[in-house]
């Protein structure tokens, strides 16, 4: 059982992930476990606070370090209690390396991640140098608090956990596993309005459905992140595919 212990200063948000949908019936189902540490509990003073003004001035306010390393070191223990001999702690920080799909799987492997959810202008940086933590990002954005993008990695992680998802295939067809973003979907009914299904989805030529699929996997990749292709490269196949779904593009 992956656990999942998480720092934060609004353990209630946390309310939505682990309580609802395929998170939440994962939880029941005993795939993970999530615990909250509120950094007020650690503080050391009779205010509970966790954060003071930065030295050298600036605005806003910077956690401190000893309530957090505090609540992370309760954590740790209590992941090592379940049998978890070494927990990945992450810090989710937009300075942090940008969270990826092959970052994801690693992530899915562990038994134990504690994860920090800082607020307001960030971190002591003193916490970073006393414990060994790996800063992940998921954006080139600020958002108001870690929180959201813990719950991000929480997700993206859960779902990758065997027994999460109703059919096992469904996470191996996700965009980004082999590299592509993915092709585009239909369901009934067969017209919407004056649109119709594509005839080779309606076929039951299961080969030839799969063609399609990865040549507009391709296609969509080359149009809307062509940085994927560039890193991934493409065998003869595939860039056969792809100048198919040019020439496509083209006549209509």
């Amino acid at each position: 059982m992956l656990q999942f212990d998480v720092v934060t200063l609004f353990p209630k948000m946390f309310e939505a992930v682990t309580n609802l949908g395929i998170t939440g019936r994962a939880r029941k189902l005993g795939l993970y476990q999530f615990i909250a540490w509120n950094p007020r509990d650690f503080a050391g003073n009779a205010h509970r606070s966790v954060d003071d003004r930065p030295y050298g001035g600036g605005p806003g306010m910077v956690m401190m370090a000893e309530p957090l390393s505090c609540a992370v070191e309760f954590a740790t223990g209590r992941q090592r209690s379940n049998g978890v001999q070494r927990s990945k702690v992450v810090y989710l920080t937009p300075q942090g390396r940008l969270l990826d799909h092959a970052k994801v799987i690693e992530l899915s492997q562990l038994s134990g991640l504690v994860l920090l959810a800082g607020r307001y202008e960030g971190i002591d940086e003193r916490l970073l140098q006393q414990h060994e933590i790996e800063e992940l990002s998921i954006g080139d954005y600020v958002l108001s608090g870690g929180e959201l993008a813990a719950m991000v990695l929480m997700d993206s992680v859960i779902r990758q956990l065997p027994g999460a998802l109703g059919d096992h295939e469904s996470a191996t067809q996700d965009s980004f596993v082999n590299g592509l973003l993915d092709c585009p979907h239909y369901t009934r009914p067969d017209k919407v309005g004056d649109l119709g299904v594509p005839a080779v989805l309606m076929s039951g030529n299961h080969a030839h459905i799969a063609r399609w699929r990865l040549k507009q996997s391709l296609g969509r990749t080359l149009q809307r992140r062509p940085d994927l292709l560039s890193k991934r490269g493409m065998s003869a196949e595939e860039q056969l595919l792809l100048a198919e779904f040019q020439d496509d593009t083209k006549q209509v």
